[in-house]
């Protein structure tokens, strides 16, 4: 049996951009390593979860690691809360959020990131503020700041089970059925919650909507008069004065552990808390990691060095690194392209060498296309290389969205990919 190494870049896919002379970010930057990569193996083009669903990153990893999404997905909310150690029960109902900022008016949303520089100290003294000064009607909540301007909330009902078939009050992000999907237009107000289509007449439904929207403006008032705002505010930065809220769910998915699918032990190290909360509903081991310094010249080569020595213990070891998928969400092709070839030139230049490619499997891919050019997740297939063992190159030469639709693997969907490589491993 070989060992698998699984890469995984979070957004890496794109689309081409006039100022790199129409190519994408990944085709332009300079990437020896990967490209070295799919010379020697095989490529293709995959589709997360399916053709013309533009994913968000937790319904694409459950794909990629095999698993059938529309099977098993609860929501967003379930899986960031309980990878943050808050207890889920049946009928609680789990969300994401996000700090952003509103105008004066408490509508108009002027930032849905609060400007990308919250701290975790300012934003886990809101989060105290919301704690202890929020009362809801009817129900107990807890609310978790996580990292950045990112949060989990929990609202659980006093008289009766909330329903997660609700909508979101962040206007970016719709859903279609159980699915979280990014949208590419949308009005720039918070939206009111409302039971979804098919659970309009559910009690649920709309007590879990009702307390959404109370606790939206309950905690915007405490956030409007926060002194950790004010202050932000003195410094000419945005407040963090309203929580967005989005991928409800009401109950934990129940995974068959990734180990008994495979017959194979996996680790992982990963740096979002959804991630993390996939990792450990589907039995894939955390691998700790140092804290990120900041200086990818620094993180990456202690990343690659950490995943040589945990191929010693584990069978296969998923690999998430979050790096082109927030330059692109904020339109920045060229840091995008330069995060890129960061990641080629610290990770996998201290990784590569140190790998024995006979008995190894490789495969890079990406979770979503984040394209600069709309800012959010797109339905663009991604690119995908396997190489290692056994696996004949079939004469791709670059690592590229355009190579790879020229590559052997042909198209195939995330779920695919496990399997493929476990196959591989075996032979």
């Amino acid at each position: 049996m070989k060992k698998i190494l699984y890469i995984v870049l979070d957004g890496l896919g794109d689309l081409p951009i006039k100022e790199l002379n129409n190519k994408t970010p990944l085709e332009a930057a300079l990437t020896p390593n990967l490209d070295s990569l799919a010379q020697r193996g095989k490529t293709g083009i995959v589709y997360p979860v399916a053709k013309g669903i533009a994913p968000e990153s937790d319904i694409a990893v459950i794909s990629l690691l095999g698993y059938d999404a529309h099977k098993y997905y609860t929501g967003r909310g379930p899986l960031e809360a309980f990878a943050e150690g808050l207890a889920i029960h049946d009928g609680n109902l789990a969300l994401r959020v996000n700090f952003a900022t509103v105008e004066a008016d408490g509508k108009t949303i002027k930032d849905r990131r609060v400007g990308r520089n919250l701290t975790t100290k300012e934003a886990g003294a809101l989060a105290k503020e919301i704690n202890s000064k929020v009362n809801l009607s009817n129900a107990t909540f807890e609310f978790k700041n996580t990292i950045g301007h990112r949060g989990v909330l929990v609202i659980k009902g006093m008289r009766s089970k909330l329903s997660g078939g609700i909508t979101n009050t962040d206007p970016a992000y719709a859903r279609e059925g159980v699915f979280g999907i990014a949208l590419v237009k949308f009005e720039n107000f918070v939206a009111e919650s409302l039971p979804m289509p098919g659970y309009e007449d559910l009690s649920a439904a709309k007590e879990a909507a009702l307390l959404l929207n109370e606790f939206t403006r309950k905690s915007h008032q405490v956030l409007h008069e926060s002194a950790v705002n004010k202050k932000r505010i003195s410094e000419n930065k945005l407040p963090a004065n309203i929580i967005l809220s989005r991928d409800a769910g009401d109950h934990l998915p129940q995974f068959p552990k990734i180990g008994s699918l495979y017959n194979m032990k996996f680790g992982s190290f990963v740096q979002m808390p959804v991630e993390k909360g996939i990792a450990l509903l589907t039995g894939l081991e955390i691998i700790d990691v140092p804290s990120s310094s900041g200086h990818l010249d620094v993180d990456y080569p202690i990343w690659s060095k950490v995943a040589l020595n945990s191929l010693k213990k584990y069978d296969g070891i998923y690999i998430h690194i979050k790096g082109p998928d927030e330059p692109a969400h904020d339109g920045d092709f060229q840091k995008k392209k330069e995060i890129i070839e960061a990641i080629d030139k610290f990770f996998f230049a201290h990784l590569l060498p140190k790998v024995d490619m006979d008995s190894a499997i490789i495969a890079v891919t990406a979770d979503h296309s984040t394209v600069c050019a709309i800012k959010a997740h797109s339905s663009d297939p991604i690119p995908l290389l396997i190489c290692g063992g056994n696996i004949e190159p079939d004469g791709s030469l670059s690592f590229s969205e355009k190579a790879a639709k020229l590559g052997s693997i042909g198209e195939i969907k995330g779920q695919d990919i496990m399997p493929l490589l476990v196959k591989s491993a075996q032979e």
